[in-house]
């Protein structure tokens, strides 16, 4: 049963083929995409119960056996990325139908949401490195169409910068690849870390994960390599801004954590380091640099940057526990920041801006929309009961188990830095009203917006998962344990790939 584990590639491949031979007609282009990607969903289930059993699944390409040949590797952390892609795919997707004009689908726009898909579950579920490299290209050739798909001034300009930055990364990454490969022979992630274990060069070992470091937080957007995503991610259509926030920063992520805990696993202590400086700087720049936005998009791209701190702070603490609220928490904020994201559309909708001194009254003219803005918002500052709550306490535990206290404190005060930009949305966008604009105009504006069933659908699905998320928390927690358990198992991972002869 482990070719189950081709089927995140194959059902986009073959939803974006029929996409494109369906190009001149836009219906049938969305029924294909609604189609691929709820049996993207439905496969991430599946895949995460099946990694749920405890086993590691490969599944070797062309009956090529590791290391020779393409392995695909499930895992309770690589099935739980895997389904959060599908969840944001086909949220996207319905979301999609009011939102995106005609122009983009006509070029193709459907089609590429599930290209991009397909490279971002192969980055997930590759054993291979070079793989990891032809995926992540997937991805950037993907996400660079979707970013300039209208031809927009701004989409261009922020186009230029996130392409340059991520071809930079690109090259930085192969460099890395061709120096292992001369070193170990092999691009076979189990392989090289067996093989580097065997190596007595730690400054070259060292070189090449600084390269693969530096790589790899280009694409995560960690300090100081961040100022690409808030020039760039403000300027599509929110459906495509919705994408790049929730999915491809958390691909970077899970790239540091497995080349931490499988492959650069010989000076740890020097790597937690360098790691804690990275987390503790990107926090504290996301989060202020968030604080001085008033376009709305531009504030919502600094929380990524500052949430990816959270995320990189359990990578460094570097136990089990701290990577168990590292994957909690990349699976919440794939939602929460989403869901999110896709409120900023409505809140454009409505009136016609995304600008917070040109906003207002939301609360009193959608309450419903305002409920799903509110929850996603205490969710992201970490208010109990809600999810962001448990995933926070679980990095400030772990830190504090290993007297981590200065990356604990930042961890705190970046939580209430959030809380505040939250409440400045909520106290500009919904609650006041609108400056300079009588109380007929705004309620005329709102009434010509019409009814937001259609648009309120796909954040309902993201707002309902992040409140299960913390309902069932400790089920949740469980399972991100064992995933962190499994990440640490390394000759486990091994085993499985390689057999006992490793």
């Amino acid at each position: 049963m482990n070719w189950v584990i081709t089927l995140p590639i194959l059902i986009p491949l073959l939803g974006a083929c029929l996409g494109l031979a369906a190009l001149n007609s836009p219906r049938h282009q969305r029924r294909v995409a609604i189609l691929s990607s709820g049996l993207m969903l439905l496969t991430g289930m599946y895949l995460v119960w099946l990694a749920g059993k405890g086993d590691i699944l490969v599944h070797s390409l062309g009956s090529w056996p590791a290391p020779f040949g393409i392995a695909l590797v499930l895992d309770r952390f690589s099935a739980a990325m895997v389904f959060m892609a599908g969840l944001m795919t086909f949220v996207v997707t319905l979301y999609s139908g009011p939102s995106m004009d005609h122009r983009r689908i006509s070029a193709g726009y459907y089609p590429l949401l599930l290209f991009l898909g397909m490279g971002v579950n192969g980055s997930f579920l590759t054993g291979d490195l070079f793989n990891l490299f032809v995926w992540f290209e997937v991805m950037l050739i993907s996400s660079f169409v979707l970013l300039i798909l209208g031809g927009e001034k701004p989409q261009l300009e922020g186009a230029v910068k996130y392409v340059t930055l991520n071809l930079v990364s690109s090259g930085m990454f192969l460099t890395a690849l061709g120096i292992l490969y001369g070193l170990t022979g092999t691009l076979n992630m189990a392989d090289i870390g067996v093989k580097l274990d065997e190596l007595d060069n730690p400054g070259l070992i060292t070189a090449i994960s600084t390269l693969m470091l530096v790589s790899f937080g280009m694409k995560a957007s960690v300090f100081p390599l961040f100022f690409w995503l808030p020039s760039a991610y403000h300027t599509p259509p929110v459906a495509v801004s919705t994408i790049f926030s929730g999915l491809l920063t958390k691909v970077g992520v899970y790239a540091l954590v497995r080349a931490y805990t499988l492959i650069f696993t010989q000076e740890v202590s020097t790597n937690q380091t360098i790691l804690l400086w990275i987390a503790a700087l990107t926090m504290l720049t996301g989060v202020l640099g968030a604080l001085a936005q008033y376009d709305v998009r531009r504030l919502l791209s600094f929380h990524i940057i500052s949430q990816i701190g959270y995320m990189i702070m359990g990578l460094a603490i570097m136990t089990v526990a701290s990577v168990a609220a590292t994957v909690f928490f990349m699976v919440y904020h794939i939602a929460v920041k989403s869901a999110l994201f896709l409120t900023t559309g409505v809140m454009n909708h409505i009136r016609g801006t995304y600008d917070l001194k040109k906003l207002g009254a939301l609360y009193h003219t959608r309450p419903i929309f305002a409920a799903y803005f509110f929850i996603a918002a205490m969710a992201l500052a970490g208010i109990p009961p809600l999810s962001g709550f448990f995933a926070k306490l679980g990095l400030v535990f772990a830190g504090l188990e290993e007297a981590q206290y200065p990356i604990v404190a930042v961890a705190l005060v970046t939580s209430i830095m959030t809380l505040y930009s939250m409440t400045k949305i909520w106290a500009e966008a919904f609650w006041k009203a609108p400056p300079n604009l009588p109380e007929e105009e705004y309620e005329r504006t709102d009434a010509e917006a019409g009814p937001l069933l259609a648009w309120l659908m796909p954040i309902l699905i993201l707002v309902i998962f992040t409140v299960g998320m913390g309902a069932f928390a400790q089920p949740c927690l469980e399972y991100a344990t064992a995933a962190a358990e499994q990440i640490f198992d390394r000759q486990a991972y091994v085993t499985a790939i390689l057999g006992d002869a490793s």
